[in-house]
Protein backbone atom coordinates (compact mmCIF):
# COMPACT_ATOMS: atom_id res chain seq x y z
CA UNK A 1 0.00 0.00 0.00
CA UNK A 2 1.32 3.57 -0.80
CA UNK A 3 2.75 5.86 2.13
CA UNK A 4 1.20 7.87 4.30
CA UNK A 5 -2.48 8.08 5.63
CA UNK A 6 -3.95 5.72 3.18
CA UNK A 7 -1.87 2.90 3.93
CA UNK A 8 -4.97 1.23 5.89
CA UNK A 9 -8.33 1.64 3.28
CA UNK A 10 -6.46 1.51 -0.57
CA UNK A 11 -6.32 -2.83 -0.43
CA UNK A 12 -8.33 -3.88 -3.42
CA UNK A 13 -10.97 -6.63 -2.96
CA UNK A 14 -9.10 -9.91 -4.71
CA UNK A 15 -10.72 -10.03 -7.77
CA UNK A 16 -12.63 -13.28 -6.74
CA UNK A 17 -14.02 -11.47 -3.54
CA UNK A 18 -17.36 -9.72 -3.88
CA UNK A 19 -18.73 -11.54 -0.58
CA UNK A 20 -18.57 -9.67 2.54
CA UNK A 21 -15.83 -10.96 4.48
CA UNK A 22 -15.52 -9.94 8.25
CA UNK A 23 -11.81 -10.42 9.39
CA UNK A 24 -10.75 -11.21 12.93
CA UNK A 25 -7.19 -9.20 13.87
CA UNK A 26 -5.37 -10.58 16.98
CA UNK A 27 -2.84 -8.84 18.26
CA UNK A 28 0.77 -10.01 20.18
CA UNK A 29 0.99 -9.71 24.06
CA UNK A 30 2.30 -13.35 25.40
CA UNK A 31 0.41 -14.32 28.24
CA UNK A 32 -2.26 -11.03 27.57
CA UNK A 33 -3.37 -13.04 24.66
CA UNK A 34 -5.74 -14.46 27.07
CA UNK A 35 -8.24 -11.68 26.62
CA UNK A 36 -8.34 -12.08 23.51
CA UNK A 37 -10.28 -15.56 24.11
CA UNK A 38 -12.49 -14.31 26.28
CA UNK A 39 -13.85 -11.80 23.51
CA UNK A 40 -14.04 -14.80 21.36
CA UNK A 41 -16.00 -16.49 24.01
CA UNK A 42 -18.62 -13.75 24.18
CA UNK A 43 -18.57 -13.82 20.26
CA UNK A 44 -19.65 -17.68 20.33
CA UNK A 45 -22.32 -16.68 22.76
CA UNK A 46 -23.66 -13.82 21.12
CA UNK A 47 -23.98 -15.51 17.92
CA UNK A 48 -25.39 -18.68 19.09
CA UNK A 49 -22.61 -21.23 19.65
CA UNK A 50 -22.43 -21.38 15.37
CA UNK A 51 -20.93 -23.86 13.66
CA UNK A 52 -20.59 -21.76 10.84
CA UNK A 53 -16.95 -19.70 10.83
CA UNK A 54 -18.07 -16.11 11.24
CA UNK A 55 -14.35 -14.97 10.17
CA UNK A 56 -13.58 -15.98 6.86
CA UNK A 57 -9.94 -13.91 7.29
CA UNK A 58 -8.04 -14.47 10.59
CA UNK A 59 -4.85 -12.42 11.17
CA UNK A 60 -2.45 -13.03 14.47
CA UNK A 61 0.61 -12.01 15.61
CA UNK A 62 2.53 -13.03 18.36
CA UNK A 63 0.75 -15.28 21.00
CA UNK A 64 -2.15 -13.86 18.68
CA UNK A 65 -0.83 -15.87 15.84
CA UNK A 66 -1.28 -18.89 18.25
CA UNK A 67 -5.25 -18.12 18.67
CA UNK A 68 -5.91 -17.34 14.94
CA UNK A 69 -4.04 -20.71 13.86
CA UNK A 70 -6.33 -22.37 15.85
CA UNK A 71 -9.55 -20.62 14.54
CA UNK A 72 -8.01 -21.56 11.31
CA UNK A 73 -7.58 -25.00 11.82
CA UNK A 74 -10.91 -25.65 13.36
CA UNK A 75 -12.57 -23.07 10.96
CA UNK A 76 -15.11 -26.15 10.37
CA UNK A 77 -16.98 -25.39 14.05
CA UNK A 78 -16.71 -21.84 15.50
CA UNK A 79 -17.97 -23.31 18.77
CA UNK A 80 -15.36 -26.24 19.01
CA UNK A 81 -12.56 -23.68 17.97
CA UNK A 82 -12.96 -21.44 20.60
CA UNK A 83 -13.79 -24.19 23.15
CA UNK A 84 -10.16 -25.46 22.16
CA UNK A 85 -9.04 -22.05 23.11
CA UNK A 86 -10.56 -22.06 26.60
CA UNK A 87 -9.05 -25.76 27.28
CA UNK A 88 -5.72 -24.50 26.81
CA UNK A 89 -6.00 -21.03 28.05
CA UNK A 90 -7.92 -22.20 30.92
CA UNK A 91 -5.64 -24.52 31.96
CA UNK A 92 -2.05 -22.93 31.47
CA UNK A 93 0.73 -23.06 33.05
CA UNK A 94 4.27 -21.39 31.96
CA UNK A 95 6.27 -24.84 31.74
CA UNK A 96 3.58 -25.20 29.12
CA UNK A 97 5.02 -22.38 26.88
CA UNK A 98 8.81 -21.87 28.33
CA UNK A 99 11.28 -24.19 30.71
CA UNK A 100 10.88 -23.49 34.15
CA UNK A 101 13.31 -25.94 35.72
CA UNK A 102 16.20 -24.78 37.80
CA UNK A 103 18.99 -26.44 35.22
CA UNK A 104 17.07 -24.67 31.78
CA UNK A 105 17.08 -21.35 33.96
CA UNK A 106 20.79 -21.90 35.17
CA UNK A 107 21.60 -22.82 31.65
CA UNK A 108 19.95 -19.70 29.66
CA UNK A 109 21.31 -17.40 32.59
CA UNK A 110 24.83 -18.34 32.54
CA UNK A 111 24.87 -18.01 28.84
CA UNK A 112 23.68 -14.72 28.70
CA UNK A 113 25.81 -13.59 31.68
CA UNK A 114 28.81 -15.23 29.97
CA UNK A 115 28.01 -12.85 26.95
CA UNK A 116 27.62 -9.73 28.45
CA UNK A 117 31.06 -10.86 30.09
CA UNK A 118 32.45 -11.12 27.11
CA UNK A 119 33.33 -14.55 27.98
CA UNK A 120 32.01 -16.26 25.31
CA UNK A 121 31.60 -14.61 21.75
CA UNK A 122 28.69 -16.85 21.29
CA UNK A 123 25.39 -14.48 21.24
CA UNK A 124 22.53 -15.75 23.66
CA UNK A 125 19.82 -17.93 22.09
CA UNK A 126 16.97 -16.26 24.62
CA UNK A 127 16.74 -15.82 28.15
CA UNK A 128 13.97 -18.58 27.75
CA UNK A 129 13.76 -21.89 26.39
CA UNK A 130 10.46 -21.90 24.77
CA UNK A 131 10.70 -25.92 23.69
CA UNK A 132 7.11 -26.67 25.20
CA UNK A 133 5.31 -23.85 22.98
CA UNK A 134 6.51 -26.10 20.18
CA UNK A 135 5.75 -29.36 22.05
CA UNK A 136 2.17 -28.00 22.56
CA UNK A 137 1.33 -26.84 19.27
CA UNK A 138 2.90 -30.08 17.85
CA UNK A 139 0.04 -32.11 19.69
CA UNK A 140 -2.43 -29.48 19.56
CA UNK A 141 -2.85 -28.18 15.85
CA UNK A 142 -2.83 -29.77 12.89
CA UNK A 143 -2.17 -27.23 10.43
CA UNK A 144 -2.84 -29.89 7.07
CA UNK A 145 -6.38 -29.18 8.04
CA UNK A 146 -6.53 -25.60 7.06
CA UNK A 147 -6.01 -26.09 3.05
CA UNK A 148 -9.24 -28.35 3.06
CA UNK A 149 -11.71 -25.73 4.85
CA UNK A 150 -10.08 -23.19 2.75
CA UNK A 151 -11.05 -25.55 -0.31
CA UNK A 152 -14.43 -25.96 1.78
CA UNK A 153 -15.24 -22.21 2.26
CA UNK A 154 -15.20 -22.75 5.67
CA UNK A 155 -12.12 -20.36 5.62
CA UNK A 156 -10.71 -18.16 3.07
CA UNK A 157 -7.19 -16.78 4.14
CA UNK A 158 -5.54 -16.93 7.60
CA UNK A 159 -2.48 -15.27 8.10
CA UNK A 160 0.19 -14.81 10.89
CA UNK A 161 3.20 -11.64 10.98
CA UNK A 162 6.83 -12.14 11.80
CA UNK A 163 9.57 -9.73 11.83
CA UNK A 164 13.04 -10.44 9.70
CA UNK A 165 16.11 -9.42 11.87
CA UNK A 166 18.36 -8.89 8.70
CA UNK A 167 16.17 -7.35 6.12
CA UNK A 168 14.16 -5.48 8.98
CA UNK A 169 10.88 -6.33 6.99
CA UNK A 170 7.25 -7.12 8.80
CA UNK A 171 5.89 -10.08 6.93
CA UNK A 172 2.73 -11.20 6.81
CA UNK A 173 2.75 -14.49 6.10
CA UNK A 174 -0.46 -15.76 4.85
CA UNK A 175 -2.48 -19.15 3.54
CA UNK A 176 -5.45 -18.18 0.91
CA UNK A 177 -7.74 -18.71 -1.61
CA UNK A 178 -6.48 -19.13 -5.30
CA UNK A 179 -7.90 -15.71 -5.94
CA UNK A 180 -5.29 -14.27 -3.84
CA UNK A 181 -2.18 -12.41 -4.13
CA UNK A 182 1.49 -11.11 -2.11
CA UNK A 183 1.62 -7.42 -1.61
CA UNK A 184 4.98 -5.50 -1.13
CA UNK A 185 4.98 -1.95 0.37
CA UNK A 186 7.72 0.41 2.45
CA UNK A 187 9.25 -2.22 4.60
CA UNK A 188 5.71 -4.76 4.40
CA UNK A 189 5.28 -8.20 2.46
CA UNK A 190 2.74 -10.03 2.41
CA UNK A 191 4.01 -13.84 1.26
CA UNK A 192 2.19 -16.66 0.21
CA UNK A 193 3.14 -20.06 2.07
CA UNK A 194 1.66 -23.13 3.61
CA UNK A 195 1.14 -22.23 7.23
CA UNK A 196 3.19 -24.46 9.63
CA UNK A 197 4.69 -24.64 13.12
CA UNK A 198 7.82 -22.14 12.14
CA UNK A 199 5.93 -18.99 11.22
CA UNK A 200 3.72 -19.48 14.71
CA UNK A 201 7.22 -19.62 16.61
CA UNK A 202 8.98 -17.12 14.68
CA UNK A 203 6.00 -14.93 14.99
CA UNK A 204 6.11 -15.18 18.74
CA UNK A 205 9.77 -15.50 19.47
CA UNK A 206 9.48 -12.03 22.35
CA UNK A 207 12.55 -10.01 21.58
CA UNK A 208 15.36 -10.72 24.39
CA UNK A 209 12.98 -13.72 25.58
CA UNK A 210 12.39 -16.36 23.13
CA UNK A 211 14.79 -17.41 20.53
CA UNK A 212 14.62 -16.25 16.98
CA UNK A 213 13.51 -18.85 14.71
CA UNK A 214 14.61 -19.74 10.94
CA UNK A 215 12.27 -19.47 8.05
CA UNK A 216 13.97 -19.55 4.40
CA UNK A 217 16.60 -17.54 4.99
CA UNK A 218 16.64 -15.51 7.51
CA UNK A 219 15.93 -15.04 10.91
CA UNK A 220 12.19 -13.92 12.61
CA UNK A 221 11.43 -12.61 15.86
CA UNK A 222 7.96 -11.28 17.08
CA UNK A 223 5.98 -10.05 14.50
CA UNK A 224 4.66 -6.78 16.85
CA UNK A 225 8.26 -5.34 16.19
CA UNK A 226 8.45 -2.89 12.75
CA UNK A 227 4.66 -3.76 12.14
CA UNK A 228 3.42 -0.40 11.41
CA UNK A 229 0.12 -1.45 10.09
CA UNK A 230 -1.19 -4.21 11.62
CA UNK A 231 -4.92 -4.24 10.42
CA UNK A 232 -3.27 -3.90 7.09
CA UNK A 233 -2.90 -7.56 6.13
CA UNK A 234 -5.98 -8.57 6.79
CA UNK A 235 -7.79 -5.71 4.22
CA UNK A 236 -5.31 -7.07 2.16
CA UNK A 237 -6.55 -10.05 2.15
CA UNK A 238 -10.07 -8.70 0.99
CA UNK A 239 -11.89 -8.32 4.84
CA UNK A 240 -14.59 -5.14 4.17
CA UNK A 241 -15.03 -4.92 8.41
CA UNK A 242 -12.42 -5.97 10.92
CA UNK A 243 -12.84 -6.89 14.81
CA UNK A 244 -9.65 -6.35 16.54
CA UNK A 245 -9.00 -7.10 19.94
CA UNK A 246 -6.09 -5.45 21.59
CA UNK A 247 -4.06 -6.34 24.57
CA UNK A 248 -3.68 -3.17 26.56
CA UNK A 249 -6.20 -0.67 27.99
CA UNK A 250 -7.46 2.16 25.30
CA UNK A 251 -6.70 5.12 27.70
CA UNK A 252 -7.51 8.98 26.92
CA UNK A 253 -4.49 11.50 27.72
CA UNK A 254 -3.52 12.19 31.62
CA UNK A 255 -1.74 14.29 33.00
CA UNK A 256 1.62 13.29 33.50
CA UNK A 257 2.68 11.53 37.01
CA UNK A 258 4.67 13.19 38.97
CA UNK A 259 7.66 10.60 39.89
CA UNK A 260 11.14 10.99 41.79
CA UNK A 261 12.35 7.21 41.53
CA UNK A 262 14.50 6.09 38.78
CA UNK A 263 12.55 3.71 36.72
CA UNK A 264 13.39 0.23 37.11
CA UNK A 265 14.72 -2.23 34.91
CA UNK A 266 11.40 -4.12 34.89
CA UNK A 267 9.43 -0.59 34.29
CA UNK A 268 11.95 0.21 31.15
CA UNK A 269 11.34 -3.17 29.57
CA UNK A 270 7.51 -3.31 29.85
CA UNK A 271 7.41 -0.25 28.54
CA UNK A 272 9.45 -0.91 25.56
CA UNK A 273 7.11 -4.38 24.94
CA UNK A 274 4.21 -1.58 25.31
CA UNK A 275 5.62 0.37 22.94
CA UNK A 276 6.55 -2.77 20.17
CA UNK A 277 2.60 -4.42 21.04
CA UNK A 278 0.23 -1.25 21.34
CA UNK A 279 1.99 1.71 20.18
CA UNK A 280 1.52 0.90 16.16
CA UNK A 281 -1.94 -0.60 16.85
CA UNK A 282 -3.77 2.74 17.84
CA UNK A 283 -1.82 4.72 15.40
CA UNK A 284 -3.37 2.26 12.46
CA UNK A 285 -6.50 2.32 14.01
CA UNK A 286 -6.78 6.20 14.25
CA UNK A 287 -5.59 6.22 10.79
CA UNK A 288 -8.33 3.87 9.39
CA UNK A 289 -10.63 5.47 10.87
CA UNK A 290 -9.30 9.30 9.35
CA UNK A 291 -9.76 7.70 5.91
CA UNK A 292 -13.22 6.56 6.56
CA UNK A 293 -14.09 10.09 7.59
CA UNK A 294 -12.72 11.40 4.15
CA UNK A 295 -13.85 8.73 2.01
CA UNK A 296 -17.50 9.38 3.13
CA UNK A 297 -16.98 13.15 2.26
CA UNK A 298 -16.08 11.74 -1.48
CA UNK A 299 -19.11 10.89 -3.57
CA UNK A 300 -18.91 7.31 -5.45
CA UNK A 301 -18.58 9.41 -8.59
CA UNK A 302 -15.45 11.75 -7.65
CA UNK A 303 -13.86 8.11 -6.34
CA UNK A 304 -14.60 6.24 -9.73
CA UNK A 305 -13.43 8.96 -11.80
CA UNK A 306 -10.08 9.47 -9.57
CA UNK A 307 -9.23 5.84 -9.95
CA UNK A 308 -7.70 5.40 -6.47
CA UNK A 309 -8.89 2.06 -4.54
CA UNK A 310 -10.03 3.79 -1.58
CA UNK A 311 -13.22 1.64 0.66
CA UNK A 312 -14.58 2.04 3.73
CA UNK A 313 -13.57 -0.26 6.40
CA UNK A 314 -16.00 -1.27 9.34
CA UNK A 315 -14.29 -1.35 12.35
CA UNK A 316 -15.31 -2.63 15.87
CA UNK A 317 -12.25 -2.61 18.49
CA UNK A 318 -12.44 -4.05 21.61
CA UNK A 319 -9.84 -3.44 24.08
CA UNK A 320 -9.26 -4.20 28.29
CA UNK A 321 -11.36 -1.88 30.28
CA UNK A 322 -8.70 -2.27 32.59
CA UNK A 323 -5.18 -2.37 33.23
CA UNK A 324 -4.16 -5.61 32.81
CA UNK A 325 -0.39 -5.00 34.47
CA UNK A 326 -2.65 -4.57 37.81
CA UNK A 327 -4.28 -7.55 37.58
CA UNK A 328 -1.32 -9.61 36.97
CA UNK A 329 0.23 -7.49 40.01
CA UNK A 330 -2.40 -10.18 42.02
CA UNK A 331 -1.02 -13.01 40.27
CA UNK A 332 3.01 -12.81 40.21
CA UNK A 333 3.61 -14.90 43.00
CA UNK A 334 2.54 -17.73 41.27
CA UNK A 335 4.96 -17.72 38.81
CA UNK A 336 7.70 -20.58 38.67
CA UNK A 337 10.47 -20.02 41.70
CA UNK A 338 12.89 -20.00 39.02
CA UNK A 339 11.29 -17.05 37.14
CA UNK A 340 10.56 -15.20 39.93
CA UNK A 341 14.45 -15.84 40.90
CA UNK A 342 15.18 -14.07 37.25
CA UNK A 343 12.81 -11.30 37.51
CA UNK A 344 13.69 -10.23 40.95
CA UNK A 345 16.74 -7.89 40.02
CA UNK A 346 14.78 -6.03 37.20
CA UNK A 347 11.82 -5.01 39.69
CA UNK A 348 9.25 -7.03 37.98
CA UNK A 349 7.71 -8.51 41.05
CA UNK A 350 7.02 -5.01 42.22
CA UNK A 351 3.83 -3.50 41.42
CA UNK A 352 5.61 -0.69 39.05
CA UNK A 353 7.32 -3.40 37.12
CA UNK A 354 4.20 -5.96 37.44
CA UNK A 355 3.80 -4.79 32.96
CA UNK A 356 6.83 -7.04 32.41
CA UNK A 357 5.76 -9.78 34.04
CA UNK A 358 2.20 -9.95 32.58
CA UNK A 359 3.46 -10.68 29.63
CA UNK A 360 5.53 -14.10 30.94
CA UNK A 361 2.60 -14.81 33.59
CA UNK A 362 1.08 -18.24 31.90
CA UNK A 363 -0.50 -19.20 34.77
CA UNK A 364 -4.15 -20.54 34.62
CA UNK A 365 -5.27 -18.11 37.37
CA UNK A 366 -4.23 -14.60 35.31
CA UNK A 367 -5.44 -16.31 32.28
CA UNK A 368 -8.80 -17.16 33.62
CA UNK A 369 -8.97 -13.42 35.21
CA UNK A 370 -8.17 -12.00 31.89
CA UNK A 371 -10.76 -14.26 29.96
CA UNK A 372 -13.60 -12.97 32.14
CA UNK A 373 -12.52 -9.42 31.78
CA UNK A 374 -12.58 -10.39 27.96
CA UNK A 375 -15.65 -11.81 28.03
CA UNK A 376 -17.81 -9.27 30.13
CA UNK A 377 -16.27 -6.45 27.90
CA UNK A 378 -17.70 -7.79 24.73
CA UNK A 379 -20.95 -8.54 26.46
CA UNK A 380 -21.14 -5.22 27.62
CA UNK A 381 -21.10 -4.29 24.00
CA UNK A 382 -23.59 -6.54 22.37
CA UNK A 383 -25.14 -4.36 20.59
CA UNK A 384 -22.19 -3.43 18.54
CA UNK A 385 -21.09 -7.18 18.34
CA UNK A 386 -24.94 -8.19 16.74
CA UNK A 387 -24.26 -4.54 14.61
CA UNK A 388 -20.85 -5.68 13.19
CA UNK A 389 -22.60 -8.93 11.83
CA UNK A 390 -25.49 -7.53 10.62
CA UNK A 391 -27.58 -9.10 13.23
CA UNK A 392 -31.23 -7.93 13.77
Amino acid sequence: MPSGAATSNVAPFPASGTKPRPGLVLTGGGARAAYQVGVLKAVRDILGNPVANPFPIVCGTSAGAVNAATLAVFADNFSRAVANLLESWEHMHCDHIYRTDAASIMKSGARWFATMMLISRNNPVSLLDNAPLREMLEKTLAFERIQGHIDSGALYAVCVTASGYTSGQSVAFFQGGSGLEGWERNQRIGAAVTLKIEYLLASAALPFIFPAVKVHREYFGDGSMRQIAPVSPALHLGADRVLIVGTGRQTADQARARSNIYPSLAQIAGHALNSIFLDSLMVDIERLQRINRTVQLISGDKLAESGVELRPIRVLFITPSQPLERIAARFIHELPRTVRFILRPTGALNRAGSNLASYLLFEESFCRALIDLGYQDTMSRESEVREFFDFA
